[in-house]
């Protein structure tokens, strides 16, 4: 069994993240059962800048992960950080609080909705998405993906209501036209064929 072990920042991705990690494993390899724990939901700026709660918040992680040799997931959106920066920082931090936990750190550039945008097509006719939705050339650069959803949608968009609804219906090969998600999924990938 592969068990994740993730590291969250929005409550949206509380629900959304095992939804997400359940069909990534699925569409790898059907046959390996997946466990995705509860994940630990994090104040972003706290995790970022306070390096005592950093330390807590993986070393919780770590420690449920280390029962069942399972892994350390942490995905946080980088807004407008640099992820090729602040990714392989947060990962040396994160291997110093537990080096012998498998630790992966995937930040959604800008956000975790930006992988929507990048599968808009498959999201067609949600929530009062437009049936004609088509993804920008670049949905990287899209600067807050909550708004552009919003601005297609009757009611703004709000990630308790929306985000897990459209985590379980966004085509994820469409979403792989994204960096932050194809990098996402080629991990879990390998996760799951160890």
């Amino acid at each position: 069994m592969v068990v994740f072990v993730p590291i969250v920042e929005g409550q949206g991705e509380v629900q959304a993240v095992p939804t997400l990690l359940h069909r990534l494993a699925q569409q790898s390899d059907p046959s390996t059962p997946v466990r995705v724990n509860a994940p630990i939901r994090v104040k972003s700026g706290s995790f970022l800048n306070d390096s005592d709660y950093f330390r807590r918040q993986v070393s919780l992680a770590a420690a449920k992960a280390a029962q069942s040799q399972g892994h350390v997931l942490i995905l946080l959106d980088c807004e407008d950080d640099c992820p090729a920066i602040l990714g392989p920082e947060l990962l040396r931090r994160a291997r110093a609080v537990r080096a012998d936990v498998s630790v992966r750190v995937f930040l959604a550039y800008r956000e975790f909705e930006t992988w929507f945008i990048a599968a808009a097509d498959s999201l067609r006719g949600r929530a009062g998405l437009p049936d004609d939705l088509i993804a920008p050339a670049d949905p990287e650069r899209t600067r807050d993906a909550k708004g552009w959803l919003s601005e297609r949608m009757p009611r703004p968009y709000d990630p308790i209501v929306h985000q897990l609804e459209f985590t379980r219906a966004f085509d994820l090969a469409q979403a792989e036209t994204n960096a932050s998600f194809r990098r996402l999924s080629a991990c879990v990938r390998q996760w799951i064929a160890q």
